[in-house]
């Protein structure tokens, strides 16, 4: 891979540590910090190979486990811990690599945990919000009440939501981009469903399809960083 990479323990309060990862490419351009969704964990393949994309255009990454996933507990931790997980990744990533800039984000969960805890207090010296497959609403329930927060969430945000999410109809999801106005960009991956998988019957693959996304990404770090 050509990569520096890391394994260590990540210091959430003094009675609570998690696994953590960072991948660096030679000559990065930014850092991003990348939280998993709610029934996965860092080091689930869909991570690795997003991360691996990411790598190829020159974003280093730093994963991290929440508390309940480095337990081996299938239920989410209470989004204050979750938010100090964020804020913990945060901090140790720009001790990692301090001239590079922030991203802060993840898949699904993940990415409402960061945009919650954006929304509460900025997180520090984080230039901008990518969130994959942003989980709007529950599967067959419509709503938008889970986007409440990201009025108060005042950097740009990158939002990489498949066609076929079920957790982000495009009804729902559209008029909330909308609403949030200039710092919120909306990059449709056509044909994918939550998990960034697309049919059998499709014309491409999910590696051609995680290579759009981490391009899509790509060109939005370089217009944010301009």
């Amino acid at each position: 891979m050509g990569a520096e990479q890391q394994s260590f323990q990540l210091e959430v309060s003094p009675e609570q540590q998690v696994s953590a990862l960072w991948w660096r490419p030679a000559e990065a351009l930014a850092a991003f910090v990348f939280a998993h969704g709610a029934g996965t964990g860092m080091q689930h393949p869909s991570m690795n190979a997003i991360a691996e994309r990411l790598l190829a255009h020159r974003i280093a990454t730093l994963r991290h486990q929440f508390p309940y996933r480095e337990r081996g507990l299938p239920r989410p931790d209470p989004p204050a811990l979750c938010a100090a997980t964020v804020r913990a990744a945060v901090s140790r990533c720009r001790l990692l690599a301090p001239e590079l800039p922030c991203i802060a984000g993840g898949r699904s969960f993940g990415a409402r945990m960061t945009s919650q805890a954006q929304a509460a207090a900025p997180l520090p010296q984080v230039r901008g919000l990518a969130l994959l497959g942003f989980p709007l609403h529950p599967a067959g329930r419509p709503s938008s009440e889970r986007a409440q927060h990201l009025a108060q969430v005042h950097i740009p945000m990158l939002f990489l939501q498949g066609t076929r999410d079920a957790l982000a109809e495009r009804s729902v999801l559209e008029p909330v981009i909308e609403q949030l106005g200039a710092r919120a960009r909306l990059h449709r991956l056509e044909g994918a469903d939550h998990s960034f998988h697309l049919r059998a019957s499709a014309r491409r693959s999910d590696e051609q399809l995680r290579e759009e996304l981490a391009s899509a990404f790509a060109r939005w770090l370089r217009e944010l960083l301009q």
